[in-house]
């Protein structure tokens, strides 16, 4: 089978579908998301049971909230980096801390109005440091631990130059005006770092969970301009 990958908007949150040898979900979307989910599959005539990988950027609310719904339907196996994997498995998911002015009133906000108490999941697969080759799958590509957003944030880069980075970059209109770096992290001169190993990989399009994909070129000058 031909690899390809398409993306399903699931609520606020971008998910992406994998298709090589075998199937692979990239996060699991937001509150009302789940018939976004399904009409998403249904446009690609793909039946959930053929997903066998969730493999969630990370463990916030928005990438989450969904997938209880999408495991009940697909019976997939869920994986996630060992830092993020209680807020799965407890249900109860952290909140990231604001970058600059808005950032930081944004994130104060979301957590006086929003209190996810989600169904609490199994992660079968826990991802450490070292990543994920999606070989096993038949996808060209591989996990790579890109910390800074949470503590437990990775990424997926392709060798086609795709790169799915979760919410390492952000370019949606009630985060950014314009794409780049994210306005929520718990830490983002990590996320630059993060940045730093990534970049030379060979990724040449950008792919947020929050907004259309763009160039690679936006996140070098966003680097470069960092301070």
């Amino acid at each position: 089978m031909a690899f390809s990958f398409h993306r399903i908007p699931v609520g606020i949150c971008n998910c992406y579908l994998l298709r090589g040898e075998r199937t692979v979900l990239i996060d699991a979307g937001a509150w009302g998301g789940t018939p976004a989910f399904v009409r998403g599959m249904s446009a690609l005539g793909v039946d959930p049971k053929q997903i066998d990988l969730i493999l969630l950027t990370h463990g916030h609310w928005d990438h989450i909230t969904c997938l209880n719904d999408i495991r009940a339907m697909s019976g997939a196996q869920v994986a996630i980096h060992h830092r993020d994997q209680a807020w799965v498995e407890t249900g109860r998911p952290g909140f990231p801390g604001g970058v600059g002015a808005y950032g930081r009133a944004m994130s104060a906000l979301a957590r006086t109005v929003l209190h996810p108490q989600l169904p609490p999941v199994k992660v079968d697969k826990v991802l450490d440091d070292g990543g994920l080759s999606l070989a096993e799958y038949g996808i060209p590509g591989k996990v790579v631990y890109t910390p800074g957003h949470s503590m437990g944030h990775v990424s997926i880069l392709l060798d086609s130059g795709d790169a799915l980075v979760g919410d390492m970059a952000m370019n949606d209109w009630y985060l950014r005006l314009t794409p780049g770096l994210p306005v929520l992290a718990d830490d983002i001169r990590m996320v630059v770092e993060s940045w730093k190993k990534i970049l030379p990989l060979g990724i040449q399009t950008v792919h947020p969970a929050h907004g259309p994909h763009f160039p690679v070129s936006v996140m070098h000058k966003e680097i470069e301009a960092f301070r």
